[in-house]
């Protein structure tokens, strides 16, 4: 019986499968933390996107009306997107 022991406690055949084991755990509980830490700011960004989109309408230029060019309507210069070569909501 002590021979069986003294040959298990010597035999290193799955040494490399606890290793794996132990670093996969590693990782998987770093991103665990990972998700946990930035959870709440993804949430308020997502909702903040939410409520943006949902508060515009299809050709609404308002969101992005300078106070500096002279309260125009339209945006001109760099304030302006091209969208295929016409100007469009940014």
């Amino acid at each position: 019986m002590f021979v069986v022991l003294s040959e298990f406690a010597k035999d290193e055949a799955g040494a490399v499968t606890v290793d794996w084991v132990v670093l996969t755990g590693a990782i998987v509980g770093l991103g665990i933390g990972v998700i946990q830490t930035v959870e709440g700011g993804v949430l308020s960004l997502g909702d903040n996107i939410s409520s943006t989109l949902a508060g515009m309408t299809v050709g609404d230029r308002s969101l992005h009306q300078s106070q500096s060019s002279g309260g125009t309507d339209e945006p001109s210069g760099e304030d302006a997107p091209i969208v295929e070569g016409e100007r469009f909501l940014q």
